[in-house]
């Protein structure tokens, strides 16, 4: 990347592994990335471009230049022509700005003035709905989800002539739209007459200085300057007379156009490495991916790929080798969820541990849940279930190891049943109800317990017992719906709500950890997903479709060290996550550090 060798530059050029290094999981949208990451190194770029062009320390200033205190002369010249012209109606007087409202020195040249002293500053209205003679397509009409990071969206509504006339506020082009109300602080530079709502304030300088305006309105001084005037109930709200009284730095004419162009320069720089940054990611991600997939189908053609080795002996070996690339494949939180859930379908496909061919075969195991539940229906202890229906070989996804059964879920539990739907309350005595915060995670919490009076048989009816499977059977979210865990605590009079189902697995036949390692795996989250029903936004899945679910089946030893196996696994990726977060965490601080200094 090519770049003159200003100090800015040099920042820039300097700490480029920094900038470009400094990423964490993205909390809000904004510029930087579509994805999940914030490219935090960039975006703090950004702000330190502007924030340095505030304070006149982006470009060297010319003695040569017409001063700033010239410059409000001119200022004040024109806005008293076009008052006496009635173009604007006569603003306010502002008070002088103290000593003690001046947050940082700026150059001789340069001069402090209120917002509000610079241009015509006006709060923006909307027609009444009634009239629909005010809409149309002659004037746009902006609203603050039309103000971006990047540009204004013009297109999405207007109003018409005669709208645009009875509304009486229009921003003339080259003036600053800024949200005040809410997400105080987005603005913009309109390139277009344009009517604006009463969330949103403008200021058309008196002079065209509309470029320089921008840049210092979405700065970081002028965004904290904004903040601290808001006020708010329910919403941050920043009125126009606050709003214009903010005190803003003014440079000589000939040096705004520098930084302007400066600015410009920078931020296409900015761009550049966002770019390459997203780019490298992306190709990382789709490395990771495609090497992931290739281990995961079993269509797979490429030489050594773990799915297609002939054992678990020739997996480890190719394990062993993928192994000596962790430092340069899992460096990001997905690469590394995307192994533990690799992990996970290695498991279920028999590919994790060796087989012991002295193991019982797990048809044994299902005949004896089988013969069990039989037992428990004759002895009405348990409802007698639907037939299940037959698998068909189409529905297998893989051919199993030898002593391996494809079954379906309702074939391996004795008993599947909805929670309590009676009401719970954290002030409420009375037994406590396990609800879907207490089974998110893969485990049972009880730090945050809600609870609700049950009957004698009512705590029969929805007890827990050690080896239960809890799943959550309605959620808002598509990846929380069917997501479990097991019961390993001993929890005494305690029942769960009705967006959980409990799954009763009989002691002694399959391994509730394995179980729910076989749910979360790929194949049968797809199973979950894909006949998953919406009602008013809330997400569900029954218990029919959980009973029908088809899962692999292991022999019952084989269950055990396949937790164990996964439990190491899953424990190293634990570590890497660890050593990434920290990582991470001093990038960003270094960040902090780099901007700060410059500052």
């Amino acid at each position: 990347m090519a770049v003159d060798q200003s100090p800015m530059n040099n920042l820039i050029t300097e700490h480029i592994d920094i900038w470009t290094s400094a990423v964490k999981t993205k909390s809000t949208s904004g510029r930087g990335s579509s994805k999940k990451l914030e490219l935090y190194g960039v975006k703090k770029l950004r702000e330190l471009i502007l924030e340095l062009a505030v304070r006149g320390k982006l470009v060297p200033q010319d003695p040569n230049d017409e001063s700033a205190s010239l410059l409000l002369e001119r200022i004040s010249q024109e806005k008293a022509q076009l008052v006496k012209e009635k173009k604007i109606k006569k603003p306010k007087v502002l008070s002088k700005l103290r000593e003690d409202e001046i947050p940082f020195d700026i150059p001789e040249s340069w001069e402090w003035i209120r917002l509000g002293e610079i241009g015509y500053t006006q709060t923006g209205g909307t027609p009444k709905k009634a009239n629909q003679e005010h809409f149309g397509s002659d004037v746009p009409f902006i609203k603050p989800a039309d103000i971006t990071e990047l540009k204004v969206i013009y297109d999405n509504e207007g109003l018409s002539t005669e709208g645009a006339k009875a509304l009486g506020r229009i921003a003339p082009s080259g003036s600053v739209l800024m949200v005040c109300i809410g997400t105080i602080g987005k603005c913009q530079l309109i390139e277009h007459d344009c009517a604006f709502n009463q969330q949103i304030n403008s200021v058309t300088p008196f002079l065209p200085l509309g470029s320089f305006i921008f840049n210092a309105l979405r700065s970081n001084y002028f965004s904290r300057c904004a903040w601290e005037r808001s006020s708010s109930t329910t919403i941050a709200i920043l009125n126009k007379g606050k709003w214009e009284s903010i005190a803003v730095p003014l440079p000589p004419v000939e040096e705004q156009h520098r930084i302007v162009a400066k600015v410009d320069e920078l931020m296409a720089l900015c761009d550049q490495l966002e770019q390459q940054t997203e780019a490298s990611i992306e190709a990382h991600q789709v490395l990771v991916t495609t090497l992931l997939d290739s281990l995961l189908l079993p269509t797979a053609t490429a030489e050594g790929s773990l799915t297609n080795s002939a054992d678990a002996d020739e997996l480890m070996q190719n394990w062993a080798r993928i192994n000596e690339h962790f430092d340069t494949l899992f460096t990001t939180e997905a690469s590394i969820d995307q192994l533990k859930q690799t992990i996970l379908q290695l498991a279920v496909m028999g590919k994790l541990v060796p087989q012991d061919p002295s193991d019982e075969p797990a048809a044994e195991l299902l005949n004896r849940i089988a013969e069990e539940k039989a037992q428990l229906v004759k002895d009405k202890k348990i409802k007698k279930q639907k037939a299940l229906p037959p698998i068909a070989e189409a529905e297998k996804p893989f051919e199993l190891p030898n002593g391996w059964e494809w079954c379906r879920f309702g074939n391996v539990f004795v008993d599947l049943k909805y929670g309590t739907s009676k009401k719970s309350d954290y002030k409420m005595n009375g037994s406590p109800v396990l609800r879907i915060p207490n089974v998110v995670g893969g485990r049972v919490d009880l730090s945050d317990l809600k609870y609700s009076v049950m009957t004698d048989k009512e705590l029969v009816d929805y007890q827990l017992q050690q080896g239960d499977l809890l799943l959550i059977r309605s959620n808002g979210s598509l990846g929380i719906v069917g997501r479990c865990t097991v019961v390993d605590n001993d929890l005494v009079n305690t029942v769960y709500a009705g967006y959980l189902v409990r799954a009763r697995i009989l002691p002694d036949t399959v391994n509730s950890h394995y179980v729910k390692s076989v749910l979360d795996s790929h194949d049968v989250r797809r199973q979950i997903e894909g006949p998953i029903r919406t009602t008013s936004g809330v997400k569900n899945v029954n218990s029919t479709e959980l009973s029908s679910l088809l899962i692999p089946v292991a022999p019952a030893c084989e269950q055990l060290r396949i937790n164990e196996k996964i439990i190491e696994l899953h424990a190293m990726c634990d570590q890497l996550k660890q050593h990434l977060y920290g990582n991470q965490q001093t990038s960003l601080q270094l960040t902090d550090a780099i901007v700060e200094q410059a500052v």
